[in-house]
C-alpha cells in the first residue's frame, strides 16, 4: 500500500528483436511521436521512458528499449557468467566495440530493473518456426523472470476474427514452453484498433503484484474514460452530417420535375443538373469535415486527401467529377437498392412511381455513393433530396470511415485513405441491416421541418449503438459494456 500522497508508477518495457517496430508501436500507444522510427537496426540505443497515462496517485510509463541484436552471443555469455548483471555492467566498452551486443544488454537491464510487465513484440510476418531468435530471447526473458505479454506486429491485411485467433494460437503453442509468457495478443502498430489496447489492459491487470494492482485499476479507468470521450465525440462528428443529409433538399420547378420523370439514361441538364450538383457538393463538404474531425480526435495528423476521378458521361445523377477524398474507402460492395433515382410524386397521400429506376448505377469507389439516387418529392412545391436507400448507404460509409480511423496507428504516419477489408464491409452491412427500420424513420423525419435537435439526438444515439455493436462483432473477446455509458 503506497503512503498517502505518493504516486505509484507502473512500468511497461517494450522489448523485441531489433527492427521489429517497437518505436512505431510506442507512437501508436502514446498517441504522439517519440523516438526515431527508421527501417534499420539499432535506431534506439538507450532505453527511453514515456508517460502513457497519468491520474491522481498513479502513473503508467512505457519504456522503448534498444532491440535485441546478437541474442545468441548474449545468451551464451549470460549462461557462462555467475553474476550476469555485474557482467553486463563491466562490459561498458561494448557500446563502442560491439554495438549489437551492447543494445541487447540495455534491453535486458531495463527489463530487469524497471519492468513490471514486459511487452515483447514479434514480427508476425515470420512464422514462429523461422523466427529462431525468438526462442533465445525468451530464454533471456525467462532468466529475468518478469511476466511477458507477446504482441503480434506486422500482421498484414485485416482478416476475420477466427483467422486472427488462429494466428495467435499458433504463436501461443510455439511459446508454451516458456512459463514467463502469460498471453499472446495481436496488436499491429499500423492497424490495431484502440479496443485491442483495452484487451491488453485487461490481461495486464492480472499480472501485477498486489502493491501496484490498485494503482493500475485507477489507470485503467482513466484510459477507459479518455476513450469513451473520444468515441462519443466521433459519433457526434459523424451523426451531424447524417442529420443534415436527411433533411437536405433543393427546390426545382414543376417543368424540371415532370421532365425528370421521363428521363432515361443520360445526363441531367439545366435546373435538375444544378440541383444534383448542389446536393453532391454539400454532402462531400460535410463528409470531408467529419473525416478531418475524426482524424484529429484520434491523435492523428493529416487530412483525407482529395482524389478526383472522372465519372462516365452517361451515368445518371452523377457529377462529371466526383470527389472521392473520403469515399475511396467505400468500394462497390455496399448493400441497398440497385441504385438510380426514386421518383416520388406525392399527391393527396398517393405515392406514384415509387420504385427504383434501375440501370443507373455507376460502379466504382468514389461515384458509388453519389449514384445511389435522389428523391423527387412534391409537396408545396417540387424538390430533390437523397433517397431512402442512399441515406442508408451513408450510414454504412460513416461506420466504415470510423473503423478506418479507429484502426489507424499513429506510428504509420500521416493519414492515408485506403480500401476497407472485406470483414469490415460484411460487419457494417449486417449492423445497418439490423437497424434499417430506425434509419428509415430518421430519413422520413428529415423530410419535414422542425425538431432538428431531437432528430440529432436520436441519430447520435442510434449511430452509437451501431458502432458499439460493430466493434463487438469485430472483437468478440473484448469487454465493451462501458462504451455506451
Amino acid at each position: 500500500m503506497a503512503p498517502p500522497g505518493a504516486v505509484v508508477t507502473v512500468h511497461f518495457s517494450l522489448i523485441s528483436h531489433t527492427n521489429a517496430g517497437k518505436t512505431t508501436l510506442a507512437r501508436t500507444l502514446l498517441r504522439r511521436d517519440v523516438g526515431d522510427a527508421l527501417d534499420q537496426s539499432h535506431v534506439t540505443d538507450a532505453a527511453e521512458a514515456w508517460p502513457m497515462i497519468e491520474t491522481e496517485g498513479a502513473r503508467l510509463v512505457l519504456w522503448d528499449t534498444p532491440g535485441f541484436g546478437d541474442s545468441a552471443r548474449l545468451l551464451k555469455r549470460l549462461k557462462m557468467s555467475g553474476q550476469p548483471l555485474r557482467w553486463m555492467i563491466e562490459q561498458w566498452w561494448d557500446r563502442f566495440r560491439d554495438r549489437p551486443l551492447w543494445c541487447s544488454q540495455q534491453a535486458v537491464r531495463n527489463a530487469q530493473e524497471e519492468a513490471d510487465v514486459v511487452l515483447y513484440l514479434v514480427n508476425a510476418a515470420e512464422s514462429p518456426e523461422s523466427a529462431s531468435y525468438v526462442g533465445m530471447e525468451m530464454e533471456i526473458l525467462s532468466w529475468i523472470g518478469k511476466p511477458v505479454v507477446v504482441l503480434l506486429n506486422q500482421t498484414g491485411p485485416r482478416r476475420s476474427a477466427v483467422e486472427e485467433e488462429l494466428e495467435e494460437a499458433e504463436w501461443r503453442w510455439h511459446l508454451q514452453g516458456f512459463s514467463v509468457v502469460r498471453a499472446v495478443l495481436g496488436l499491429d502498430a499500423f492497424a490495431r484498433c484502440w479496443v485491442q489496447e483495452g484487451e491488453l489492459m485487461e490481461h495486464i491487470a492480472g499480472l501485477l503484484g498486489a502493491e501496484k494492482r490498485e494503482a493500475f485499476g485507477l489507470l485503467r479507468r482513466a484510459w477507459e474514460a479518455r476513450h469513451v470521450e473520444v468515441f462519443h465525440q466521433a459519433m457526434a462528428a459523424l451523426a451531424d452530417p447524417l442529420v443534415e443529409n436527411a433533411g437536405d433538399q433543393v427546390a426545382v420547378s414543376q417543368e424540371s420535375f415532370l421532365q425528370k420523370l421521363g428521363v432515361g439514361r443520360g445526363e441531367l441538364h439545366g435546373e435538375m443538373g444544378r440541383a444534383r450538383a448542389q446536393l453532391s457538393a454539400r454532402l462531400e463538404a460535410r463528409a470531408a469535415a467529419a473525416m478531418d474531425q475524426l482524424i484529429a480526435l484520434h491523435g492523428l495528423e493529416g487530412h483525407s486527401a482529395p482524389q478526383v476521378q472522372a465519372a462516365a458521361g452517361e451515368s445518371f445523377g452523377v457529377p462529371r467529377k466526383v470527389n472521392e477524398s473520403l469515399w475511396s474507402a467505400v468500394g462497390g460492395a455496399l448493400t441497398g437498392a440497385a441504385g438510380g433515382i426514386v421518383a416520388e410524386l406525392k399527391t393527396g397521400g398517393l405515392l406514384l412511381g415509387g420504385g427504383a429506376l434501375t440501370g443507373m448505377l455507376l460502379g466504382g469507389a468514389g461515384s458509388y455513393l453519389l449514384a445511389r439516387g435522389y428523391n423527387l418529392t412534391r409537396g408545396e412545391g417540387h424538390a430533390v433530396r437523397w433517397t431512402e436507400e442512399h441515406f442508408a448507404a451513408q450510414w454504412e460509409v460513416a461506420l466504415l470511415c470510423y473503423l478506418a480511423v479507429a484502426h489507424y496507428g499513429r506510428g504509420r504516419g500521416e493519414w492515408q485513405d485506403s480500401e476497407p477489408p472485406a470483414p469490415w464491409r460484411e460487419a457494417v452491412q449486417a449492423v445497418v441491416a439490423g437497424q434499417r427500420r430506425a434509419i428509415d424513420a430518421l430519413w422520413k423525419a428529415g423530410g419535414s421541418a422542425g425538431h432538428e435537435q431531437a432528430r440529432g439526438e436520436r441519430t447520435r444515439q442510434l449511430l452509437t449503438r451501431c458502432a458499439a455493436s460493430l466493434l463487438g462483432r469485430l472483437y468478440p473477446r473484448v469487454r465493451l459494456d462501458w462504451l455506451e455509458g
